[in-house]
């Protein structure tokens, strides 16, 4: 991207529309077939059912799935639909988080302008935001959204907001002289951006980026790669699962029973996913992890006892239920 904040107005217009001072409509027309329409581009949307169906598709999720084929052919009934249920719940809760990742970009959407004062023919005329292209002239107020990237042509005692780029609650005085150096975004005092608004004074400025090229277009292409990727947390936990399956093989082999082996995932399931979610921060899974765990602990050491061996059997059951139950109260409290 081109750094206009560091040349003249003089340069920036030339640059963009040579010896006009403004565009004609043939001008405006070939220009939107070559840069498109001031829009953020969205991608295939699924549906709820697929993302819901795509929550299954983790090495780890499925070896609990086989987990609880094998225990309901033990006749281990009880312990199979636990996990089914727990195994459901998770799909549901990852299926809600996902949705509402994907509703940032919809909020980003909120930010564009909905119309904008532009010259074109020689005229200031209001024209839908859409339909603004590079090289337009665009006239700001107090209260009006800035519609897209630009250079500052000219300032009187212009404000904006850009707190929803910069996080910067005051507003920024823009000027339209040059700049040096490189700047930071929130340094960049003689440029204007999509997402931000006019809180004072009037401007006029020259559009330089519309669309997925400005910089909201920038965080919205983030957010849609971002989740077409899988996290560091999915990885490992893929590759944990792959080593689990190896052992489950391998104690299975050695004549263990498969109630001991379940038994034994569970916990290591618990000890490897709470403490990435812990320190990732997701407040809600990282304690209802954590309830499993100390009570399958606590399960886990009453057992000891010869009178309460037999809770032995159902410390992944007892464990699961009440993550399942604590889940609802923890959703209450930070939700």
């Amino acid at each position: 991207m081109k750094a206009y904040y560091n040349e003249t107005v003089e340069t920036v217009r030339r640059d963009l529309n040579g010896e006009q001072d403004f565009l004609t409509n043939e001008e405006v027309k070939r220009r939107q077939e070559k840069f498109g329409f001031n829009e953020l581009a969205e991608g295939k949307k699924k549906s709820s059912l697929q993302i819901f169906l795509e929550q299954y598709k983790d090495f780890l999720v499925l070896i609990l799935i086989v987990s609880a084929v094998v225990s309901l052919f033990l006749g281990e009934t009880e312990s199979a639909a636990v996990i089914l249920v727990v195994i459901t719940m998770n799909a549901i809760l990852g299926t809600v988080q996902t949705i509402k990742a994907e509703n940032s970009l919809e909020s980003l959407k909120q930010l564009a302008a909905p119309e904008a004062k532009v010259v074109r023919n020689g005229k200031v005329v209001q024209i839908p935001g859409r339909e603004i292209t590079v090289g337009d002239i665009v006239h700001l107020e107090a209260g009006d959204y800035i519609p897209a990237d630009g250079r500052v042509l000219e300032s009187a005692s212009l404000k904006t907001d850009e707190s929803a780029l910069t996080g910067e609650s005051l507003g920024v005085d823009k000027i339209s002289d040059p700049l040096e150096g490189k700047l930071a975004l929130g340094d960049q005092k003689n440029m204007v951006f999509s997402g931000s608004y006019v809180t004072y004074g009037r401007g006029v400025f020259l559009v330089t980026d519309i669309g997925m090229n400005t910089e909201v277009g920038k965080i919205a292409s983030l957010l849609k790669n971002t989740s077409e990727k899988k996290t560091p947390l999915q990885v490992n936990l893929d590759q944990f699962g792959k080593k689990l399956s190896m052992s489950v093989s391998k104690s299975e082999e050695n004549g263990n029973g498969w109630k001991y082996v379940l038994s034994g995932c569970f916990m290591l399931c618990l000890f490897a996913v709470y403490i990435p979610v812990l320190l990732i921060g997701d407040t809600v899974q990282a304690a209802v992890m954590l309830t499993g765990l100390v009570i399958a602990v606590g399960l886990g050491l009453l057992s000891k006892n010869p009178k309460l061996a037999w809770l032995n059997d159902f410390i992944m059951a007892f464990s699961m239920i009440g993550g399942m139950i604590s889940s609802v109260l923890w959703c209450k409290l930070f939700l």
